[in-house]
């Protein structure tokens, strides 16, 4: 699980069960995919009646509604406005007959040790206010030994090929565990629908596989990243970031953006430039289009191809993450990723259509922060 649906690491990386990324009818987020928006705070908490607080799979299962839709939101806690987002979310798919759950549980099998664990912030107290003000209905919030009765579970699932790859690879088993917990709430929630933030791409991605090839019998839900009005992508882990080290962390969302502007302007000027005449020379052509700086150098008609798309991508991203390498304090770049949204495997250079995702995940200081935005290849704008 993470900060919205995936599994954090305090002090080394980012992610946490409770957000990911698209879903069918999953209501949408206000704004444009990877726009920066106010991240508001939630209302207070005296505008909702309270969250009943359940702590064992007995009272989780007499609380079940007698009618309507059960939609669930896991979270490991620290909840902020990511979160408070996903909730509303699950609030209108249940509808006023509906029940909304909230599950706290931070997670032993997703850290990889012990004082990442003991670090993680416990603040289940305020995370009631925040979920009883975002829709609610009650907060879940078990042991580990209620989750976990007898120790550690000796059989878990595995991530396969797709979980050893980024975050995979950067944090061994870590997807392991999370699945493992995922499909144990599911279990003792039985939700009609799960909500997940897009933040966490490749652990929504497989939280969807390991629902459709086990035949898990709900649907899972994507929600659209939340972010601070700098860009920032909304995490539990921002709260360890001091002001010179959060200056620095704006070059992860500061370089997906600049992706995602080549792209359009690429594919912009790729669909003006089908429009000239054949006949014309490429020098007038694109005078014509009024890309006179381009016109003076024939590299501008590769531009209007989109066989050059994921490398130009890729390229204005870097350039981004290259400056903030040479910041104080550093960016350290763990990976930038063009990828297949299907299986996490790398887009290749001549992709000219389809969908994309560009993740990247980074440190600076000691705090680990990852970040995604999607792409499509072919748009027309």
């Amino acid at each position: 699980m993470t900060d919205t649906t995936g599994t954090p690491r305090p002090g080394t990386s980012d992610a946490s069960p409770a957000g990911t990324s698209s879903a069918p009818a999953a209501p949408a987020a206000p704004g444009a995919p990877g726009t920066p928006r106010p991240a508001a705070a939630p209302p207070a908490p005296h505008a909702a009646p309270a969250a009943a607080l359940l702590r064992t799979a007995a009272e989780l299962g007499a609380s079940a509604p007698l009618k309507g839709a059960r939609a669930v939101v896991m979270t490991m806690g620290a909840l902020h406005e990511g979160h408070a987002t996903l909730i509303r979310a699950a609030r209108a798919a249940a509808g006023p007959d509906g029940q909304v759950v909230v599950t706290v549980f931070v997670n032993p099998l997703q850290f990889g040790e012990a004082a990442d664990l003991d670090r993680y912030p416990r603040t289940l107290d305020a995370d009631l206010a925040v979920a009883a003000a975002a829709g609610a209905d009650a907060v879940f919030a078990p042991s580990v030994d209620e989750v976990y009765p007898g120790g550690e579970p000796q059989v878990r699932i595995s991530a396969g090929p797709m979980g050893e790859r980024l975050e995979g690879a950067s944090r061994p088993g870590h997807f392991d565990g999370m699945l493992t917990v995922v499909a144990k709430l599911l279990h003792l929630t039985r939700p009609d629908v799960a909500f997940f933030g897009q933040k966490d791409a490749q652990q929504l991605a497989l939280i969807r596989r390991m629902v459709r090839d086990l035949n898990f019998p709900v649907e899972i839900a994507g929600v659209e990243t939340v972010r601070e009005p700098d860009g920032l992508a909304l995490s539990s882990r921002n709260r360890f970031l001091d002001a010179e080290e959060r200056h620095t962390a704006l070059a992860l969302s500061k370089a997906l953006f600049a992706a995602r502007d080549r792209l359009a302007a690429q594919q912009a000027l790729h669909a003006r430039a089908q429009t000239t005449s054949a006949t014309t020379g490429r020098a007038a052509a694109l005078t014509a289009l009024g890309e006179a700086r381009a016109a003076a150098d024939t590299q501008a008609v590769a531009l209007a191809r989109p066989v050059d798309g994921p490398s130009a991508v890729r390229a204005a991203a870097l350039l981004i993450l290259d400056d903030a390498a040479a910041a104080q304090p550093p960016l350290v770049l763990d990976y930038l990723a063009l990828v297949d949204p299907a299986d996490f495997t790398e887009v290749p250079d001549d992709r000219t259509t389809g969908e994309a995702i560009l993740a990247v995940a980074a440190r600076v200081g000691r705090t680990r922060l990852i970040d995604n935005i999607p792409l499509t290849f072919g748009a027309t704008t």
